[in-house]
């Protein structure tokens, strides 16, 4: 497991990517969307079964929705992520609660641990947004104690958030060679992905159900905060602005089962517990 593995073609600039990335993820204030997340946190820390005095590390934690899960059950927990503004966020959510896990800035396709150093290893629509697939998967396994267990959650491609990024790719594509986010939500590509460094890949389908007050509401929201969103605004012109808004209007009344002027919109994750 010592190989790094691109997942990228040579022509594919990994250091402008990931600077986009990063600023992407830095622009906004993803902590405004990522706290209406937090109940995925538990859900995946209850699957995972985690016992108390657990070594947990977070990966592309955000602002710790599973590192707050995590510290809530007595767990040593470790918080990274490549963002510090996100980190910090983090660290004021825990401070409020009286929890104390360690906030360290990381990037997921180089962990600076040493191998087999966590029991658990956590990553909540986090990890796989990395643009070499294949290293960050590397990564997980790698600080993973034999034994020990992987849990993530990812969104799956035919889902709200899924189709939302595919409406952005029409306006602001990605950069070639790199593989869609949302792969990470199939167990085709897991399989490709942990196959011969896990012992067993363990799914299952869950729903989020994003509540806002109606459709513009939820667009307000995305547009300013979620970083993905906001740069893609924010690279458009007005024309543009507009076209990206009424496909958005669209999508969202493809999925909304609010059934009045409010908006319920589920977006089908994928729950994964790996084996290490």
């Amino acid at each position: 497991m010592s190989a790094v593995i691109s997942t990228t073609s040579p022509a594919t600039d990994l250091v402008a990517v990931k600077a986009r990335q990063q600023a992407a993820w830095s622009s906004g204030n993803y902590a405004v969307v990522g706290t209406t997340l937090q109940i995925v946190g538990e859900i995946l820390c209850e699957s995972l079964d985690l016992r108390s005095g657990a070594r947990v590390l977070d990966v592309a934690a955000g602002n710790g929705n599973a590192t707050l899960a995590a510290a809530r059950r007595w767990c040593d927990v470790t918080s990274t992520d490549y963002v510090a503004a996100l980190l910090e966020a983090g660290r004021a959510r825990a401070q409020a609660e009286g929890l104390a896990p360690t906030f360290q800035e990381a990037d997921a396709e180089a962990l600076p641990f040493p191998d087999a150093s966590f029991d658990v290893v956590l990553s909540i629509f986090g990890v796989m947004f990395t643009p070499r697939q294949e290293q960050a998967a590397h990564e997980l396994a790698r600080v993973c104690k034999p034994g020990g267990r992987i849990g993530l959650a990812n969104w799956i491609p035919e889902s709200f958030i899924g189709q939302v990024f595919k409406t952005i790719g029409k306006y602001v594509p990605p950069a070639p060679g790199v593989k869609s986010p949302a792969l990470w939500g199939t167990q085709s590509r897991l399989q490709e992905l942990f196959d011969g460094s896990v012992s067993s890949i363990r799914t299952v389908s869950r729903e989020f159900n994003f509540r806002y007050r109606s459709p513009q509401h939820w667009i307000d929201v995305f547009g300013s905060y979620y970083g993905p969103m906001n740069k893609t605004y924010a690279a458009l012109d007005s024309q543009g602005q507009g076209n990206l808004t009424r496909d958005l209007l669209a999508l969202i009344a493809r999925y909304n089962r609010s059934g009045n002027e409010t908006v319920v919109l589920p977006s089908e994750y994928l729950e994964i517990v790996i084996e290490r």
